[in-house]
């Protein structure tokens, strides 16, 4: 099993570390398609799969979820979050066991979801109503230090509810004068890479895992897709994720490093548990 490059109090002591650091933006990989922002000692906790929920569920199945990295930390040790994510409905996105320690450890937490998912998101974490902050595509909420909108997603379709509003979401995120795409679990859609152009990003998270049919799970972009699309919207740097968290669901880095390097695309491939930090960025353009 892969071992975090930083796990639990190592991990939790490099985020105070670099909380010192107000200049610039912080991130870590905290697996599959989770990622912990900090701007200014805020935090932003994106997607998080924190548990073992999927490899219990689906042990006895023709899918079992073979678990390949270990856990960085325990949900319930990450009492600072002032912000969480979840893009859509799928366990790896919105997982219970995870979401709900958290929420118990960060009693004024903001929960961002789609709005088209209110009523499943709160039957499953056994919430309030109230309590999360329903966004759709073209949509935009300002939390403490973060301003994020909603952008369509593919997965493998867009989809709407009866209301027009989206299943399945990206999040722009705007802390200070970066901008960063997290754009949850997708494939490519007609007119993506234009619209994305228009928010400048600085940091593309995107998913390379690809879409393959004997997984018998809905898909995403492949290593090639993912560094063309980040091209294409102009991005300044792109991270890949979606990877090495289940053995039948994972992809080699390989193709996603190749398709960077031909294109010209800046990239940077994390270890779980890793930051990066502004500073190899530079001054925001």
């Amino acid at each position: 099993m892969i071992k975090p490059i930083l796990q639990d109090d190592t991990f939790l002591a490099d985020i105070t570390e670099a909380g010192q650091d107000l200049a610039n933006l912080h991130l870590w990989w905290v697996g599959q398609s989770g990622f912990l922002v900090q701007w200014q000692q805020s935090h932003l906790l994106l997607d998080p799969y924190l548990s073992d929920s999927l490899t219990q569920k689906y042990a006895q199945t023709d899918k079992p979820h073979v678990r390949m990295t270990e856990r960085v930390i325990a949900p319930e040790r990450l009492g600072f979050v002032d912000v969480v994510t979840s893009s859509h409905n799928h366990t790896d996105h919105l997982d219970a066991e995870t979401l709900g320690p958290l929420l118990k450890a960060n009693p004024n937490i903001e929960l961002v979801i789609p709005e088209a998912n209110r009523e499943f998101v709160v039957n499953r974490l056994g919430i309030v109503a109230e309590l999360p902050c329903g966004l759709d595509a073209g949509k935009e909420v300002q939390l403490g230090r973060f301003t994020i909108h909603g952008v369509p997603a593919a997965h493998p379709l867009v989809e709407k509810d009866s209301w027009g509003r989206h299943k399945y979401l990206g999040y722009i995120i705007e802390a200070g004068p970066w901008t960063i795409y997290h754009s949850g679990d997708t494939k490519l859609f007609d007119g993506m890479a234009a619209a994305l152009q228009e928010w400048e990003v600085d940091i593309a998270l995107l998913p390379m895992n690809g879409d393959l049919s004997e997984r018998k799970v809905a898909g995403n972009l492949d290593g090639r897709e993912a560094a063309t699309l980040a091209s294409e919207m102009g991005a300044r740097l792109v991270i890949p994720c979606h990877y090495d968290m289940f053995e039948f669901n994972t992809a080699s880095p390989e193709l996603f490093i190749a398709t960077c390097e031909a294109l010209g695309q800046r990239y940077r491939v994390l270890q779980c548990g890793e930051r990066w930090s502004s500073e190899e960025l530079g001054s925001r353009r």
